[in-house]
C-alpha cells in the first residue's frame, strides 16, 4: 500500500504552514520553495484542505495561509482522508458491490483490518506531534527534519591490521 504524493505533499505543506505561520500568513510560493514542490500542485491541494477546514486564507499583499484549527487537533489521518478520499487496501472494503466475491472472500477481512490499523496509527499522529519531533532533530535545508546519522560501522578484522 502506498500513499500518493497528494497525502505526502499535503502533509508536508500543512506542517510547513504550522512551522512558519508565527510570522504571519504563509505564501504558497514560499512553501513550494522550502519544500521543493510545484506551486501549481500545492495550490490544488490548498483548495481541498481549505474546503475541509484545515487551512484558512487571507488575501492581499500580506496574505497567505494559516491553520484554521490548532495543530494539536489536526491528525495525519484526517489530512490523508481528505486528500486521498480514504485509503482502502481493497476496493470492496467499503463497497461490497465492487467485487462479486466480497461476501465469501476469505482474505477481505484481513485487508479491512490492515486499513483500519493504518488509520488508527495515522489518526494518533497530530501536526503538533510532527513539529515536536522535527524540533528534536537537526533541520535539513528544505524545511524537513533530516535523518539521524547512521550508526558507526563496527571495525572488521581487516580494519584492525
Amino acid at each position: 500500500m502506498k500513499l500518493t504524493t497528494r497525502s505526502r505533499y499535503g502533509t508536508r505543506m500543512v506542517l510547513d504552514i504550522a512551522l512558519n505561520q508565527g510570522q504571519g500568513p504563509v505564501r504558497v510560493c514560499d512553501i513550494a520553495r522550502r519544500q521543493d514542490l510545484s506551486v501549481k500542485y500545492l495550490e490544488r491541494l490548498i483548495g481541498e484542505l481549505k474546503r475541509a477546514g484545515f487551512i484558512k486564507s487571507r488575501r492581499g499583499p500580506k496574505g497567505g495561509h494559516m491553520l484554521a484549527r490548532p495543530m494539536s487537533e489536526i491528525t495525519v489521518g484526517e489530512i490523508v482522508r481528505v486528500l486521498e478520499g480514504g485509503i482502502e487496501v481493497i476496493g470492496c472494503g467499503t463497497d461490497v458491490k465492487s467485487c462479486p466475491r466480497a461476501e465469501v472472500c476469505l482474505t477481505r477481512k484481513a485487508w479491512m483490518r490492515a486499513g483500519r490499523a493504518l488509520y488508527t496509527e495515522l489518526d494518533s499522529i497530530t501536526v503538533a506531534d510532527l513539529i515536536k519531533d522535527a524540533q528534536a532533530c537537526p533541520r535539513a535545508e528544505n524545511g524537513e527534519a533530516s535523518a539521524p546519522p547512521a550508526p558507526a560501522r563496527p571495525a572488521s578484522d581487516k580494519d584492525r591490521t
